[in-house]
């Protein structure tokens, strides 16, 4: 038996009406995704800590809310686990034609473009309602991350400026406007423009060849490093938050900076890493 006949056996044992896991056998499609999403988080989170130990658990993780949902469509008699490897295998065959056909690509770029062309191809073939441009683009997904894949999206049919200045220039625009509706004390208007904001962010992001919701969440781990040496160094001093003013807090917090940058910020740093 190969280790993934294992696991697949494992999953339908859990799920069994009658021996099965009173857990397992109360959960449905919907009740799971939240798991996925959270081991893909999972996922990430090794890589940025470079520990392909947990890597590796976390992928074991993430491939078990595949064989999960596997399980729960078979019981349904839609699809199983095999039907799912079929379907990537064959995607991945149809969009690498220079790998496994006789179509030639000169470099990663036109690989970019050609594998965004065959998935509009695709979008097409699907019917109408996956024809349009930004269908596909779950809404499911992280909000900064899916505002970069619309913004790429557009691009792709020519709905984007030559170069990061226009977004850059957005951004600038995009402040005024934040500026101008807290001005007016509207909150609904300060709401739906620093929306604008944040979007017009993710595109100069994404014009810099920056993942936005990677670069975020590399800031917060920044933050939060940041903060607990701050923290330390209070403690370390006798003093409680409220003791302290805010000059003093910034100055010290200029001193955990300058100390971060001479020490290194501690992510993705030690092991080397691999990619998911």
């Amino acid at each position: 038996m190969s280790s993934i006949e294992k696991l697949l056996e494992i999953m339908a044992r859990l799920r069994d009406p009658q021996r099965g896991c009173p857990w397992d056998l109360e959960q449905d499609f919907g009740t799971i995704a939240p798991y996925t999403i959270e081991e893909a988080y999972e996922v990430a989170d090794a890589i940025d800590r470079a520990n392909l130990g947990d890597l590796r658990d976390e992928l074991g993780d993430l491939l078990l809310q595949v064989v999960f949902h596997a399980q729960m469509a078979d019981e349904l008699g839609e699809f199983d686990f095999g039907d799912v490897v079929e379907a990537i295998s064959g995607k991945l065959v149809r969009r690498h034609p220079h790998v496994f056909g006789a179509a030639t690509i000169g470099d990663a770029e036109a690989q970019t473009q050609a594998w965004e062309a065959h998935k509009r191809r695709e979008r097409a073939e699907s019917g109408p309602d996956r024809a349009t441009v930004l269908a596909g683009v779950s809404a499911a997904q992280p909000a900064l991350l899916r505002a970069a894949k619309l913004g790429k999206r557009a691009a792709g049919v020519g709905f984007d400026g030559p170069d990061a200045q226009g977004p850059l220039a957005k951004i600038g625009e995009e402040l005024d406007e934040v500026a101008a509706a807290c001005r007016a004390g509207d909150a609904a208007a300060v709401a739906e423009e620093i929306g604008d904001l944040l979007f017009a962010v993710a595109q100069y992001a994404r014009r810099l060849g920056v993942d936005p919701e990677e670069a975020l969440r590399r800031g917060n781990a920044k933050f939060t490093t940041r903060f607990g040496r701050l923290e330390q160094r209070l403690i370390a001093d006798g003093l409680e938050w409220d003791a302290v003013s805010l000059d003093e807090l910034e100055t010290r917090w200029q001193a955990v900076k300058r100390q971060g940058q001479g020490q290194g910020q501690g992510q993705g740093q030690g092991q080397g890493q691999g990619s998911a």
